[in-house]
């Protein structure tokens, strides 16, 4: 199911660009990309913008300011620019969020339907991979139609692997995504509901393991 919110991704980095409109659409939001101000500000109305700062003919913070006077857009700044004054300027020009390059793409997703939510919009895309179904708007999970009763905890390990489709998520991010973002606990209560999870998703959803990297959603049976 694909969703009417729609985002634009302003980036001068044709790849990282186009990888993000690529995840997003996966993740069931209608995402375009372009590569400079100009691109940006030609471009129609959206829900969200995600805004890299270093634009290659003018300056990120400046069309932040622009994009904010045309209306209630949902701006979230991704930059490598990690400086406080840097995240000061782009949020008293009216971003809503602020998120540094390198992120992984489970926490880019967390911080979107944030500040639409924020903003008012109904905007959790459902996210589609196969015969699985997870929508976190309601965090309901289905199989081949067939609902699938899952515990708060598996439910945010399976929507962090789900967002990215075929990713190695690592077990460090996995645990500070899901848990805390300080866990100094035994990882291994990772493996307990990677285990509950195959269990109750059966063949057709196949949660890989990646040997000293992580998990994956892999290809559907």
């Amino acid at each position: 199911m694909t969703s009417s919110i729609q985002v634009l991704v302003v980036e001068d980095d044709p790849g990282i660009a186009d990888s993000l409109a690529r995840g997003l659409t996966r993740a069931g939001y209608a995402a375009s990309a372009v590569h400079s101000a100009a691109e940006a500000l030609r471009a129609g109305p959206v829900d969200v913008v995600l805004l890299d700062l270093g634009l290659p003919d003018g300056d990120g913070t400046e069309l932040c300011s622009i994009l904010r006077a045309r209306g209630d857009t949902a701006i979230l700044v991704i930059t490598a620019r990690g400086e406080e004054p840097d995240r000061v300027a782009a949020l008293d020009a009216g971003a809503d969020d602020y998120l540094v390059k390198p992120f992984g793409f489970a926490e880019l997703l967390a911080r979107i339907r944030a500040v639409l939510r924020r903003s008012g919009r109904s905007g959790e895309g459902t996210i589609s991979h196969g015969p699985l179904t997870v929508d976190p708007r309601v965090r309901r999970v289905t199989v081949s139609g067939e609902e699938v009763p899952l515990t708060p905890t598996e439910f945010d390990i399976l929507e962090c692997l789900a967002a990215d489709p075929g990713r190695v998520v690592s077990r460090q991010e996995i645990l500070e995504r899901v848990w805390n973002t300080h866990w100094y606990g035994p990882s291994r209560v990772l493996d307990v509901h990677i285990a509950a999870l195959r269990r109750k998703l059966g063949d057709p959803v196949r949660i890989q393991t990646v040997y000293a990297r992580g998990f994956r959603l892999g290809d559907h049976g």
